[in-house]
């Protein structure tokens, strides 16, 4: 088609309509990845049919700039979203490309005829064990709510796990907290973490906004082992920082996961507690899933099991990490997934995940 001198409506409107159709065409016939991206550049790059369209509406009457920008406007848009309809199609196969180029052949491979094994020598087939298997389940739950999955280092610096917490040198409430520090550097600079709360530091430290993720790991208190306590144990720890985070958003989230990890008969509720580094803080419970809620030994006859504690992030913590407090908001949340695991499987003594007894793993 011949560009006129002065290009008007319906000469736009109709080059407009033609560049969609062929744009169509173009991404629509693309045999490969490669052939789809370039066709994707080809018709929607700053060299396509609607890109010099653009520029000739200066050029256009001035009673049919407007309805002529809008026709490409529209043209545009709805190219973008058959790219985009097409590109997802494309990123599928791509990926069953890649599992199927990098599977592996697991398949036994035998030289010579299959024996029977030997009496005595049968071996069984080992499985993961029950914190490993909670951890996972825990990762799913919280990956289908959005979240993203964060991991730390185990030996930490006072700074990430106690000072950007809101807890400088001889805060009180670093005594809520038995601390096992190691031989390196200055005294009591280097420690294994008490708590998966430095992850929070780090990824805050980033500066990569906003933030919607977990961070799963192992933690070491110097505590005397008994039913509910171990010196080295398992946390996971939630944390949400974005504009407009309230503590409503907070209550929620929690709740959303209560109901999707133990089921819909199961709900939270939150206490007043404190915690340095949020504020207001809270203790959440959920309804004991062993009994329901109607009252058990396990959950003293309350009906509720406490399970971790929650808060809004503290603004001395966001000016720790460099986060503008008044444009950002979010909250934390954490609880232990040994603690998890022994409600789950109703175990009186929460030692036995650590004997290695394989009459009691197996069971699990």
């Amino acid at each position: 088609m011949t560009t006129p001198p002065n290009p008007d409506l319906e000469y736009i409107t109709a080059a407009a309509a033609a560049a969609l159709d062929e744009g169509r065409r173009r991404l629509d016939s693309a045999t490969t990845a490669a052939q789809f991206s370039e066709a994707e550049r080809d018709v929607l790059g700053k060299r396509s049919a609607l890109a010099t369209l653009n520029t000739l509406l200066g050029r256009a009457p001035q009673a049919d700039r407007k309805a002529a920008g809008a026709a490409i406007h529209a043209a545009l848009v709805a190219l973008r979203e058959f790219a985009a309809e097409l590109s997802g199609d494309w990123e599928a196969r791509r990926r069953e490309e890649r599992i199927s180029a990098e599977r592996l052949d697991l398949t036994e491979y035998s030289a010579g005829p299959a024996l029977p094994p030997l009496p005595g020598t049968r071996r069984g087939i080992g499985h993961l064990h029950l914190v490993t298997q909670t951890r996972d389940e825990l990762e799913d739950t919280f990956v289908a709510m959005g979240f993203t999955v964060a991991e730390g280092p185990e030996a930490e610096t006072d700074w990430y796990n106690f000072e950007a917490l809101n807890m400088p040198p001889a805060h009180p409430a670093r005594g809520m907290w038995d601390t096992l520090y190691l031989r390196l550097g200055p005294p009591e600079s280097v420690l294994l973490r008490t708590h998966t709360s430095p992850v929070q530091i780090r990824l805050m430290e980033s500066g990569q906004l906003p933030i919607y993720s977990v961070m799963p790991g192992r933690c070491y208190r110097r505590d005397t082992p008994d039913a509910r306590h171990l010196p080295v144990f398992h946390q996971i720890e939630g944390l949400v920082v974005d504009e407009g985070i309230t503590f409503g958003d907070m209550a929620g989230v929690i709740e959303s996961f209560t109901t999707a990890f133990f089921g819909p008969d199961i709900h939270s509720r939150l206490r007043p507690s404190y915690f340095p580094f949020t504020e207001p803080s809270a203790e959440f419970e959920v309804t004991c899933p062993i009994c329901s809620g109607s009252g058990c030994r396990t959950c003293s006859g309350s009906g509720w099991i406490e399970l971790g504690g929650c808060g809004m992030v503290d603004p001395n913590v966001f000016a720790a990490v460099h986060v503008d407090s008044e444009k950002y908001s979010g909250f934390a949340f954490g609880f232990g997934i040994d603690r998890l695991a022994q409600v789950r499987a109703e175990l009186s003594d929460m030692r036995h995940l650590l004997d290695n007894d394989v009459r009691f793993l197996t069971q699990f």
